[in-house]
């Protein structure tokens, strides 16, 4: 029979106060913080049974006055350390505070307390308890960089810079103490150290994408906007952290589908497709039930190229429950790559039925919408996202060639130029306004001596087959065939030295209209557009 919620009330501060009143016979005078236990309800079963043995053993050290006091901090700090991989912070709080209080030489417990003040955003409080961490562990990088993060977030990086630099001279490898002094230098306005620093960030770690905003500032300062534009693409909100022991002890405490699932994401973040699925699998083994846990491991599945086995899972997924709208767009990328066309409409449209802002579904519903002929529909679609969010440079190109399929060349055309003028995706724009000069149908649009100018200003920049294409376009489009069918030779040569066998059949179809004396009146074959 279920307990009335006042007796399981009293119950609990019973717990409290037998806590509070446990002592060692060598401290008899320590006060320490009542910790009842939590609503667990939320949890899965296992993990709700691994909490309540947890507390219930704290409980029998804490009541037992034979207690060493060592062994009761211990406690207190294991289960806090529970606790907060569970995300009960209040009561880990009091866990670590009980633990630090009964043990003030263990730098753990101040440090997992900094911890869990910095995941309020109470960042004056995290930054107590990390200069306590630093006082009983003088050399600890982590601490070092999570001080100077703070510090920074507090708006002092003349602090945060030797606290950072600390960090990278006792460990010259670590990409996060960099990021923090180039961050750092930047707040100062010290800018050339900071391109210096932000650029071997991402030359150590290419992933490391968080440090392409603070180096789109940088390079935007010293008036490099070409550079800042290039970054600003790039930047991505990817949290560059240090090495972090205590944090790591904390994955997989817990006994839990969701746990598991927490550490099969971070795999995932990492690439680590064979542990992500091991982890998504124990999840499953817990919750067998779960769309969410099917759906991911699904995704590491795919990411090691075991099709059958994704699909399996995806379809799980939806089985369990139609409105996953997760599992329905995955299932729809994968008929897509299939080109099972008519079957990926029906499932990106299910995912938006469900999540209609879900802004990927429809373009890749888009996508295949043109690829069936229902090119009207695309450019709808591509509308839809547009009214939502109009700095999209996929749905702007998408409308844009769509709108070049339906003959509409001259309204493609002032949509890329407009486009092209400003942003960070404006050599995008800018290539595929050349590519529209040099092969539109329409003679009103068609000018081959400005795409050729065009192109030839964008190859200063990088050069690309897909840009190589255009180049020989525009010189076909102006009479000159042999200039046009020698880059496309070279071009074909590339292609398949490189194993580019996707573009190697488009490029010597063209190759063969300039030998034949014959400009290309097809801006993109479907291949190439998003």
């Amino acid at each position: 029979m279920r307990r009335s919620n006042a007796a399981a009330r009293l119950s609990t501060l019973a717990i409290g106060l037998a806590l509070v009143c446990a002592c060692t016979p060598k401290s008899p005078a320590i006060n320490l913080q009542p910790v009842e236990l939590p609503d667990l309800t939320r949890m899965a079963p296992s993990a709700q049974k691994q909490i309540r043995e947890r507390h219930a053993a704290l409980i029998a050290l804490a009541q037992n006055a034979a207690t060493p006091t060592f062994d009761l901090s211990n406690a207190y700090g294991e289960m806090g350390k529970l606790l907060m991989a569970a995300q009960y912070g209040d009561a880990a709080e009091r866990c670590f505070l009980n633990a630090q209080t009964l043990n003030t030489s263990d730098y753990r417990w101040p440090y997992y307390l900094a911890q869990l003040y910095r995941s309020r955003g109470d960042a004056q409080q995290s930054l107590t308890f990390f200069q306590r961490t630093l006082q009983l562990q003088p050399d600890d990088v982590a601490t070092l960089v999570w001080l100077g993060d703070t510090n920074l977030a507090l708006g002092r990086p003349d602090v945060a810079e030797p606290q950072f630099q600390k960090a990278l001279t006792l460990q010259s490898s670590s990409v996060s103490a960099r990021y923090g002094l180039g961050r750092a230098a930047l707040a100062r306005n010290d800018t050339p150290r900071a391109i210096t620093l932000l650029e071997e960030v991402l030359a150590r770690d290419p992933t490391a994408a968080s440090a392409h905003y603070p180096l789109s500032l940088a390079y935007a300062a010293v008036g490099d906007q070409a550079k800042a534009d290039e970054h600003l693409r790039l930047r991505a909100n990817r949290e560059i952290l240090p090495a972090d022991p205590l944090m790591v002890a904390l994955e997989g405490l817990v006994e839990s589908p969701q746990s598991y699932e927490t550490q099969g994401i971070r795999a995932l973040d990492r690439k680590d497709w064979a542990g992500a699925a091991e982890q998504f699998r124990k999840g499953l083994a817990l919750d067998p039930d779960s769309p969410a846990l099917h759906h991911r491991l699904g995704t590491s599945l795919s990411m090691q190229g075991d099709r059958v086995g994704a699909e399996h899972e995806f379809q799980e997924a939806v089985r369990l429950s139609p409105d996953y709208f997760l599992a329905q767009y995955s299932l729809g990328v994968l008929l897509q790559a299939d080109g099972k066309h008519g079957e990926a409409i029906e499932r990106f449209s299910a995912a938006l039925r469900a999540r209609p802002i879900y802004i990927e579904a429809r373009l890749r519903l888009a996508s295949s919408l043109r690829r069936t002929g229902r090119v009207a529909d695309a450019l709808s679609e591509y509308q839809q996202v547009l009214t939502s969010n109009a700095d999209v440079t996929e749905a702007r190109l998408g409308a844009a060639m769509a709108l070049a399929q339906l003959g509409r060349y001259r309204q493609a055309l002032d949509r890329l130029s407009a486009a092209a003028q400003v942003g960070p995706d404006r050599i995008v724009f800018s290539h595929a306004v050349a590519r529209l000069l040099a092969t539109a149908p329409d003679d009103r649009v068609r000018d081959g001596a400005k795409a050729l100018a065009l192109v030839q200003d964008l190859v200063q920049q990088g050069r690309t087959v897909e840009l190589g294409e255009t180049m020989a376009m525009a010189l076909a489009e102006m009479g000159e065939f042999e200039r046009a069918a020698s880059v496309q030779r070279d071009l074909l040569v590339g292609a398949r030295r490189n194993g580019l066998t996707a573009v190697a059949p488009r490029i010597a179809a063209n190759l063969t209209r300039y030998e034949q004396r014959q400009p290309c009146r097809t801006p993109w074959t479907l291949e190439e557009m998003p």
